[in-house]
């Protein structure tokens, strides 16, 4: 009780110090008129880093966009994201966990309001809180696709810890969600916390980011290759799980080409290590598929992880 006690004061000190310090003293971009109708509003935005983002803005990055598709309802595409934000969508009733939530997109845009808002919608259903991370895209040049994408990760987790008290979340209780890249995100963001991605930058940044569970949902990119269906194939080297690596619960169809056989490869080093690790494989519905239920048992995950998440106690 004492530890606890101890940590949920420091959480209150570092989210006042954030505060005082005003780190987020440009105005962040809300969501355009054009898009506003298919994306829910969240309660505060807030710009993620104080100035400019870790390694700069590279020159080729256009101006973003927010871009409706054809799709009934349309999917929301943002592209070009070089001042990323992060959105915090209440639980009306809340229970103490939340959930930051990475859209997928390849890491070169991102599917906004169908694997994010629409997310954040559902969960608050469940009393749980949520933030909507969106990332910098396209993938930057001479790293890895999805380093810039962990930069912002890191940096949406600890926020959301250094603002526990304010809005109502257990620090403890922070998970990460994400969808195909993004899924691909939750998952490094839950092997590589540890690692140093960006210089510290103030009070924040003494605050852990290690999400305590993982929801990567059709990720991708678990695998070098996702073509290849050798027996032997093995997940991509990049992939260090331990016994610290918090629960997961993952969800992806078997005609998503090659990515349930990495599911559940991910799933046996999770065995190995001893974390608890839940795998759901339905034999269709492809990829992208969301919660929209027009996509089949596929896009019904949510009541499996809602299910999980009361069997880990995250949620009563």
């Amino acid at each position: 009780m004492i530890r606890f006690l101890s940590a949920c004061c420091l959480f209150t000190i570092l989210a006042a110090t954030c505060f005082e310090e005003n780190i987020f003293a440009d105005e962040p971009a809300g969501i355009p008129e054009n898009v506003a109708q298919y994306v829910s509003s969240p309660s505060v935005t807030l710009n993620l880093w104080p100035e400019t983002p870790p390694d700069g803005i590279p020159d080729n990055i256009g101006p973003e966009t927010w871009e409706p598709g054809k799709e009934n309802p349309p999917i929301v595409r943002v592209s070009n994201v070089a001042i990323p934000t992060m959105a915090f969508y209440p639980a009306k009733d809340p229970n103490g966990a939340c959930v930051v939530i990475f859209p997928g997109g390849g890491f070169n845009i991102l599917a906004y309001n169908h694997e994010g808002s629409e997310i954040a919608d559902w969960l608050n259903t469940l009393g749980v809180s949520a933030v909507v991370v969106k990332y910098r895209v396209p993938r930057r040049e001479g790293v890895p696709k999805h380093w810039a994408a962990l930069q912002d990760a890191q940096r949406a987790i600890r926020m959301t810890r250094a603002n526990a008290e304010e809005w109502k979340i257990d620090p403890k209780k922070i998970g990460v969600l994400g969808f195909s890249a993004g899924g691909r995100l939750a998952v490094a963001a839950a092997l590589d916390y540890n690692v140093k991605t960006y210089e510290p930058i103030d009070e924040a940044d003494k605050i852990s980011a290690r999400p305590d569970f993982a929801i990567p949902i059709y990720p991708a990119y678990l695998m070098d290759n996702e073509k290849d269906y050798d027996a032997e194939a093995r997940l991509s080297e990049e992939l260090n799980i331990d016994k610290n690596t918090p629960p997961c619960f993952i969800s992806v169809a078997n005609d998503d080409v090659n990515r349930g056989a990495a599911s559940a490869r991910f799933y046996i080093k999770m065995k190995e290590a001893g974390v608890p690790c839940e795998l759901h494989i339905p034999v269709a519905g492809g990829h992208g598929y969301g919660i929209r239920r027009d996509r089949g048992v596929a896009a019904q995950w949510n009541k499996n992880c809602e299910n999980w998440m009361r069997a880990l106690e995250i949620i009563p």
